[in-house]
């Protein structure tokens, strides 16, 4: 279980790193400051589908990211 635990803790060790680089630049950690996600229909498909980033309602700023979590 120890190397579980390891992973665990590197893994939330990294995200905060993450997130500290965002607020640096005064980007959204979830869409890098683009405002909008975008997945692929399939494999072979472009990024076709698109949508404002969940976490910032679209703007694309860390503070309103900081304030909707």
């Amino acid at each position: 279980m120890g190397l579980v635990k390891a992973f665990n803790e590197w893994r939330a060790a990294r995200y905060e790193n993450h997130v500290s680089q965002m607020k640096e630049v005064d980007k959204c950690p979830e869409c890098y400051g683009r405002g909008f996600m975008s997945y692929p229909v399939n494999e072979f498909a472009f990024y076709g589908n698109s949508f404002d980033c969940p976490g910032c309602n679209g703007s694309g700023h860390f503070s309103d990211w900081e304030d909707l979590n």
